[in-house]
């Protein structure tokens, strides 16, 4: 399947923004149907809302789709010593032992690897 740039226009704010032929791959493969709906400033906005708890005014009952605000529980995070560089972190898991755990940088440098 041959995908191709296009421009799409955001819900939130109205400007165009480009959604590229490698999105629309990752889409595909990920087997989402829908477009974004909001440019990448809208769609962060939107998260860090979502992540500080102060998206919506609350459940109204209604039929209006808000579903209002919810306490998301912060992700509990485990401390660790990266595999490759040897330096603290702390990562979203318990570490077991048994396989490897790195640091976002040496991550992403072995996940790049792969």
């Amino acid at each position: 399947m041959s995908f191709a740039d296009k421009m799409l226009r955001c819900r939130d704010c109205g400007n165009e923004f480009p959604f590229t032929a490698g999105e629309q791959e990752f889409y595909a493969q990920k087997g989402l149907v829908n477009e974004p709906g909001r440019c990448p400033t809208c769609r962060s906005a939107r998260k860090a809302q979502r992540e500080t708890g102060s998206y919506g005014s609350g459940y109204d009952g209604g039929s209006s789709g808000s579903y209002g605000s919810y306490d998301r529980p912060r992700r509990e995070m485990h401390p660790a010593v990266c595999a490759q560089c040897g330096q603290d972190t702390e990562v979203p898991f318990l570490p077991r032992g048994d396989r490897p755990v790195y640091c976002s940088a040496c991550f992403d440098q072995v996940r790049v690897s792969r």
